[in-house]
């Protein structure tokens, strides 16, 4: 019992939901405007995006694949939404047209990966320059930001005098499905043994490529779900939208104990990894910290994040010899 009891408490997603909650604690007490109502909606609001695409991008880095055009994605979906809407259309036929365009934009990359047997990193690079192409193709330099009121106040606003965005009870209403769809379904177990071993999922009946296509039409679909989210709560639609956004998905995911390999991972070590950068970034930014600095910052945690559970693992391992 006190094996397993220590195996825990070096689990690296436990080690980062408690990082969370010392910044955060300390954030509170020591941080000059970091506990003002405003502020930690705009913490929430500028992390939402991130957590958004880490929905779906920890299903596929946990089935052992990766995409790393999702800002990419994102950006074409903000510049397709722009150009419609200043061409006329109403933006309540535009939304659905940016998701099925991101729903394509996934089944690309999903069918490079599942029938032609391409590795999904070399894709999703490939992919990532020509979606962004096809962006700036498509919206020029221009930067669109007259979009209906009512849609920019429900992805900028907050309910009443609280912190807590509009945005951000749709995003729980996601999160609980991403929970329940990896660790209470068949589907969820499945993604876990294709990480583990994709030629012993195969044996055991498990439908490997049409699981991995799924999921990358998923995230394409998410994707382009933060792609809208994004043009509406800055309100602007730019062909380079979420520009460098992957690389923040990928910090946070790993940062989470989501295993690079596939196959070990949980998602509430994800979504703890997302708001862990999401505060620290908020805190440097209070604290004048200069974007070149935020950048160095997330890259080392990246590194941080490769390192630090095969670390936890190597102690939990020495740990249980040591008692044995």
């Amino acid at each position: 019992m006190a094996d397993i009891s220590l195996s825990r408490a070096v689990r690296w997603d436990t080690v980062v939901g408690a990082l969370l909650i010392v910044v955060l604690l300390f954030s509170f007490g020591f941080v000059d405007g970091f506990s003002n109502a405003l502020n930690l909606s705009f913490l929430i609001g500028n992390t939402l995006p991130i957590a958004l695409i880490a929905l779906p991008m920890t299903l596929l880095v946990v089935s052992g694949e990766i995409d790393l055009s999702v800002a990419s994605t994102a950006g074409l979906s903000g510049a397709v939404m722009g150009a419609l809407w200043n061409q006329g259309m109403a933006i309540e036929t535009i939304i659905p047209i940016c998701l099925l365009l991101g729903v394509v934009c996934g089944l690309i990359n999903g069918l490079l990966v599942t029938r032609l047997g391409l590795p999904s990193l070399a894709v999703t690079i490939g992919t990532l320059a020509a979606y962004r192409g096809v962006a700036q193709i498509v919206l020029g330099s221009d930067a669109v930001t007259d979009f209906p009121t009512q849609y920019l106040d429900f992805a900028s606003g907050r309910i009443g005098d609280t912190f807590i965005p509009y945005a951000f009870l749709p995003f729980l209403v996601l999160l609980a499905i991403a929970v329940v769809a990896l660790h209470a379904t068949p589907f969820g177990r499945s993604l876990f043994a294709i990480g583990a071993s994709e030629e012993a999922a195969r044996f055991a009946g498990i439908r490997v490529k049409r699981q991995k296509l799924l999921l990358f039409t998923v995230t394409g679909l998410m994707a382009s779900l933060t792609g809208i989210f994004w043009a509406l709560h800055y309100a602007s639609a730019r062909y380079d939208n979420a520009t460098g956004l992957e690389l923040s998905v990928v910090a946070a995911v790993l940062l989470g104990g989501i295993d690079f390999d596939g196959g070990k991972g949980t998602l509430g070590g994800a979504i703890a990894g997302v708001f862990l950068l999401g505060a620290l970034q908020n805190v440097m930014s209070l604290q004048d910290v200069s974007a070149q600095s935020q950048i160095v910052v997330t890259g080392v945690l990246l590194v941080l994040s490769v390192l630090g559970p095969r670390v936890a693992r190597q102690i939990a391992v020495l740990r249980a010899q040591s008692s044995g």
